[in-house]
């Protein structure tokens, strides 16, 4: 069972480490402040719905991990 869980925890920490990079930053620092106009004018409605897909993917895989977590912990003892 713990080595069950243990390979289950480190598929969901790849896979949380994945999509947590493949998210786009909310500010971008000084070049998202000179281009944020031109995003404004042209839109960026394409990449939307992937983030919110990925904000949904990043809040099950963290619930996943951290239960994962308390139950390896759960079972080491």
């Amino acid at each position: 069972m713990h080595t069950l869980l243990i390979t289950l925890l480190v598929i969901v920490s790849i896979a949380l480490i994945v999509v947590v990079l493949l998210q786009s930053g909310k500010s971008a620092g000084l070049s998202g402040a000179i281009s944020g106009g031109a995003e404004q004018l042209f839109g960026k409605q394409k990449a939307r719905g992937l983030d919110l897909i990925l904000h949904r993917a990043t809040i099950i895989l963290s619930v996943l991990f951290f239960i994962l977590t308390v139950l390896v912990s759960f079972f080491a003892v």
